[in-house]
């Protein structure tokens, strides 16, 4: 595998889907090496003047307005990213950790933060050599950047804080030591260059976007099953309905739902006998649904991609015209509101999915045994894994309240508006786990619709889908015990890839 040269301007999401869950191996590019020196020459030059300069030779936050003598200068630096480093709760999962240290180490290519070349490389050695620091997930508000996430990523450097290594956590400076590496000492701005900007917000973003991608594909191929086992029709998936609206993601989820039903025998044994006529709204409006979170899921694509390769630190170094500019890229609104919408849409996908789980378990609706079982009454069958999907559904409504509205003013009402882009991002990973759960049971559900409609078959690649669940899970034929099935779909849901037909 050939190495990710990072130049700060380039990165994609495929970029970033290689190195946060396979490794890809990155260097720095050359022209950001020259970049990156000439940046900080300008940081220098300006050390040794008594010109106050924010976060240079004065304070942070508040305490701008104190001035800091040359040689306390790096004293300041680590000081800071020692009292930043307050984050607490749960760490980051490995791959939203490789996901910072990719986007810190990106952003700092682009020269205009003022950081040494040595301070980049040795970041690209954490991240190459899989040294992932434990970041703490809660304490970022996202104002002036992810500031408590960003100073434990950095702890390590300064041969401080835990690090997770080969299965093991291990102390920062022993993190070093096992790449051959000795801590840094941080000169004049490096510290502030390190934490502030968006990059844990952005990387949890990044991961959420690359699992909702493949898990949007999967609830296709699993509405399309459950639309089988209900006796559904395909009509509402002809592409001549979905031209006449045109949205991309609309005509690509009619378009892979009448795909798979093609060739179902048992499509076709209710073709001309069916008195329904029309599906409910869960069945008939599922590429309109489905479609939807997928034009969500390009946008906020766009918005990150500009994210991964934006300079977001402050103050900016601007070598051509040798100038330090304060502003304020750090601030999360756009990653903020990006994960509030992307919330709203995933949470959608779950709601709608949980509707088909409902419509199976109807005998009113479905004419399948009652809650999916034979001998209904001495077994309780699906009853109460729908109850599952329901309660999830109604967490997610909660979760789904936008976090860019809130606002809480911080650094002794300094920074008087934040983005609260951090929270807006964790939640939309617990929203993206209970809809995984939601869809593995409807998986659960429409297979187990499928086989109380033997002897007929399904299509082939919805044949091929049951299978590969059958393989972990057998037929519900008497009650037994639901959360271990509900598990072992999830696992299913997780793995599945569109290998018998060309899914969108």
């Amino acid at each position: 595998m050939d190495n990710l040269e990072l130049d700060g301007s380039s990165l994609s999401i495929g970029d970033f889907e290689e190195v946060v869950f396979r490794h890809q191996h990155c260097v720095l590019a050359g022209t950001a090496r020259e970049l990156v020196a000439r940046g900080r020459k300008i940081i220098d030059e300006t050390a040794l003047l008594r010109t106050p300069i924010y976060g240079i030779t004065t304070g942070f936050g508040d305490l701008a307005s104190v001035t800091i003598g040359p040689r306390d200068l790096e004293t300041l630096q680590e000081r800071l990213i020692l009292s930043h480093a307050a984050g607490v709760g749960d760490p980051l999962p490995a791959p939203v950790v490789r996901g910072m240290l990719l986007l810190r180490i990106n952003t700092l290519a682009r020269g205009h933060s003022g950081v040494r070349v040595e301070v980049v490389e040795l970041l690209l050695s954490l991240l190459n050599h899989d040294i992932l620091p434990v970041v703490p997930s809660r304490g970022s508000v996202g104002a002036s950047g992810d500031l408590a996430p960003l100073a434990h990523l950095a702890l390590p450097l300064l041969g401080r804080g835990e690090v997770n290594h080969n299965g093991q956590q291990i102390s920062g400076i022993e993190g070093l030591a096992a790449i051959d590496k000795s801590p840094i000492t941080l000169k004049a701005k490096e510290g502030l260059a390190l934490i502030n900007g968006t990059q844990a917000m952005t990387a949890l973003l990044g991961v959420a976007v690359i699992e909702i991608k493949k898990l949007v594909r999967v609830a296709d191929w699993i509405g399309a099953l459950t639309t089988d086992a209900l006796r559904g029709t395909d009509t509402a998936f002809d592409e001549r309905i979905h031209r006449l609206r045109s949205y991309p993601g609309q005509v690509a989820s009619a378009g892979n739902l009448w795909q798979l039903m093609q060739g179902s025998r048992i499509r076709e044994s209710h073709r001309l006998n069916d008195v329904r006529v029309q599906d409910p709204y869960c069945i008939r409006c599922m590429p309109q649904v489905h479609g939807a979170l997928r034009d969500v899921l390009d946008d906020v694509e766009r918005k990150i991609v500009i994210e991964f390769n934006a300079v977001t630190d402050n103050p900016l170094v601007f070598p051509d015209d040798s100038e330090i500019l304060s502003g304020g890229n750090f601030h999360g609104q756009p990653m903020a509101l990006a994960a509030d919408f992307l919330t709203i849409a995933l949470a959608e996908l779950g709601s709608i999915s949980e509707r088909r789980t409902e419509k199976l378990t109807n005998t009113a609706f479905s004419a399948l045994p009652p809650f999916l079982v034979k001998d209904a009454g001495l077994n309780s069958g699906f009853m109460i894994a729908q109850v599952t999907a329901a309660a999830l559904v109604s967490e997610n409504k909660t979760l789904a309240h936008p976090a860019s509205v809130d606002s809480i003013p911080t650094s002794a009402d300094k920074e008087d508006h934040v983005s609260m882009g951090m929270w807006g991002a964790l939640k939309l990973h617990r929203v993206l786990d209970n809809v995984l759960h939601v869809i593995a049971i409807e998986l659960l559900a429409a297979a187990q619709g499928i086989n109380l409609l033997r002897p007929l078959h399904s299509s082939e690649p919805l044949e091929w889908l049951h299978r590969r669940l059958r393989e972990r899970v057998s037929e519900w034929t008497y009650d037994r015990e639901m959360a271990p099935d509900i598990q072992l779909a999830v696992e299913v849901v997780k793995r599945l890839e569109p290998e018998c037909v060309n899914i969108a």
